[in-house]
């Protein structure tokens, strides 16, 4: 068997089709081959397996001791061909598995309730997992398979993941709800000295993402506090002198309202991101489909 090497699929298969049919007239018509391609691949492997194969009898072809050996063994080779292979079509109703998702509260209440209304509808076997947004871990626990999607901010996404835009976003400057300001007209000088609140989903500091709009206009902005969620924010600013810029898609709120600026600091993208392996992967392909779905394409802040 110095030969083995040499095997190739197209053999293995004539060597099936013998089995099945015992006969190279009917072998060769199954596999669409004339019967000098069959007898030619035979020829092949009986030269490398050193042994007959196939002898011929009244009956037909009579498989030979080693034939019958190998018999499992070449089912085997091609049921693990058959396992690598793609499936023909992904339907998401017979999807019974987990998905998990990493997620600043932010895309909690404005991403995923409308994705899961359409996996609750199509994938009734799906189950999600929701966790803390962790941008320190986020680029190991995709590598790792532990964490399949993350729904967050470009800055927040380390370089070598994958990702998709989902939608622009902007700022609104907000204050308490009975707060006088709410019916004036404010410049950025005019706010700059105010007392703000900033969100920080991801490290605990006074670094907000509106500080670079205040910097270019030749400001530096007056923070005082640092929530980790943007749920926790309007609280706060109801219970306060505090203002605060927040991601339009979360208001209104009652506890806050709108402060009428002359200009406005740039909008931002809202995006998915995930690791290079799960490119191919149907479920994740159809996952990205649903939130394109529901977040038709506009255009970028960057661009």
């Amino acid at each position: 068997m110095n030969g083995i090497t040499r095997i190739d699929l197209k053999q293995l298969r004539v060597f099936k089709a013998l089995l099945k049919e015992r006969n190279v007239t009917r072998a060769a018509a199954q596999m669409g081959l004339t019967q000098q391609a069959v007898s030619a691949q035979l020829s092949k492997l009986r030269d490398t397996f050193q042994d007959h194969l196939f002898l011929r009898s009244a009956q037909g072809l009579i498989p030979t001791p080693l034939a019958e050996q190998l018999e499992p063994r070449v089912n085997t080779v091609f049921e693990s061909i058959a396992a690598l292979s793609p499936p023909d079509r992904f339907d998401p109703a017979e999807v019974y598995t987990t998905f998990v998702i990493s997620a600043t509260d932010y895309a909690v209440a404005v991403i995923l309730p409308r994705l899961m209304a359409k996996v609750r509808t199509q994938a009734p076997g799906l189950k999600l997992i929701i966790r803390d947004f962790e941008s320190d871990r986020l680029y190991p626990l995709l590598t790792s398979g532990d964490l399949d999607l993350a729904l967050t901010f470009p800055a927040f996404v380390p370089d070598g993941c994958q990702t998709k835009w989902l939608f622009s976003e902007h700022h609104i400057c907000v204050t308490r709800s009975d707060s006088p300001m709410q019916n004036q007209q404010f410049t950025i000088s005019d706010i700059a000295d105010l007392p703000q609140i900033i969100v920080s989903p991801t490290r605990a500091n006074l670094i907000g993402s509106a500080d670079d709009w205040f910097a270019s206009k030749g400001y530096s902005r007056n923070i005082v506090m640092s929530v980790p969620s943007f749920a926790a924010a309007p609280a706060c600013i109801a219970s306060t002198d505090c203002i605060a810029f927040l991601p339009s898609r979360i208001l209104p709120n009652p506890l806050v309202r709108p402060i009428q600026l002359d200009d406005s600091p740039p909008s931002f993208d809202v995006i998915a991101a995930w690791h290079l392996r799960s490119n191919q992967d149907p479920l994740h392909k159809w996952i990205l489909s649903l939130l394109q779905q529901e977040f038709p394409a506009q255009q970028s802040a960057n661009q």
